[in-house]
């Protein structure tokens, strides 16, 4: 069964803030992160459970993958994959559950 991949409002600002921040210094490096993160997410609709459960959180439906230093952090619904943030590895989780 395939997932539909959604993507919630504020991860798609992580991402244009993220491919900003890098852009500054390298265009190049900004878009091959974007493309790769596009690419990740999109391989969530055949196999949204590759990621591994979130440790901060007590949900097993949160589940993340890596890209680089970021993480993809997603929520596994009945049907859906919901992309909620995409975080940078060192950064703290505090919002996140609440962005839904």
């Amino acid at each position: 069964m395939a997932y539909e991949v959604k993507w919630s409002p504020e991860a798609v600002e992580d991402v244009e803030a993220i491919a900003a921040w890098i852009g500054r210094d390298s265009p190049q490096h900004a878009e091959a992160l974007v493309d790769r993160l596009l690419q990740v997410v999109a391989a969530l609709d055949h196999n949204p459970f590759r990621g591994r459960v979130v440790p901060e959180f007590e949900d097993s439906s949160y589940r993340e993958t890596f890209v680089f230093s970021y993480r993809v952090i997603y929520r596994v619904d009945p049907a859906a994959v919901v992309v909620i943030a995409i975080v940078h590895g060192k950064r703290l989780l505090e919002n996140i559950p609440r962005r839904e």
